[in-house]
């Protein structure tokens, strides 16, 4: 089974626990606009996302699992057994449980550049900067900071166009390392049961993998 501290240290990572030099809000083109606006409405489209995940850690270790994601602010990470974790959103709290050792971390969901994803009305600009903007044949990518706090982390979305999907996002620690979440098999606008979010229920059941 993979170590627990490198699960540990890419699920934190995945959340953004990091601290990254300023860095300057990318200079745009009409075209980038037009582009920045229409992924803003693509993800304002989306409230809520069923997917598989793969997880790689910037070791190199890869998990995955089944991914919920419901706007605004809750999202839960399951990670497939052997692994005894799980990652959750919710109330404004990312909570990091595992079930083997009865142990869990949490940190303020404003905190980590996902809060960013998890917005009720996702915005790339005013609070948020973007950071970086790319296009190539058949993708686009946005990496994006919070303009107030750019040391908390930048998260990169990666999107196949056309049509446009999500189905990638980075995350950079303050030494330049990677977390990669790939997406599978996405279904957006799909029913998720609020219990699924119900952090304490679940630990008290003892949810979290194997």
């Amino acid at each position: 089974m993979i170590a627990r501290r490198t699960i540990l240290s890419a699920g934190l990572s995945l959340a953004g626990i990091w601290g990254l030099p300023q860095t300057a809000a990318a200079q745009t083109s009409p075209q980038d606009r037009a582009d920045l606006t229409r992924i803003e409405a693509y993800l304002n489209s989306i409230r809520s996302l069923r997917a598989r995940f793969v997880q790689t850690a910037p070791d190199g270790d890869i998990t995955q699992g089944v991914a919920l994601l419901q706007r605004p602010g809750r999202m839960r990470f399951q990670y497939d057994p052997p692994s005894p974790f799980l990652l959750i959103a919710n109330q404004g709290i990312l909570f990091f449980h595992d079930a083997e050792l009865k142990q869990t971390t949490n940190i303020p969901l404003s905190r980590t550049p996902l809060g960013i994803l998890l917005s009720d009305n996702a915005s790339l600009s005013g609070d948020i900067s973007v950071t970086r903007f790319l296009r190539t044949p058949g993708q686009t990518q946005v990496s994006l900071v919070r303009a107030a706090t750019p040391g908390e982390g930048t998260l990169t979305l990666m999107f196949s166009d056309p049509p446009l999907t999500l189905w990638q996002w980075i995350v950079l620690d303050q030494q330049g390392k990677q977390t990669r979440v790939t997406l599978t098999n996405l279904e957006s606008g799909v029913a998720i049961d609020a219990k699924q979010f119900d952090y304490r229920a679940l630990a008290q059941a003892g949810v979290g993998g194997g």
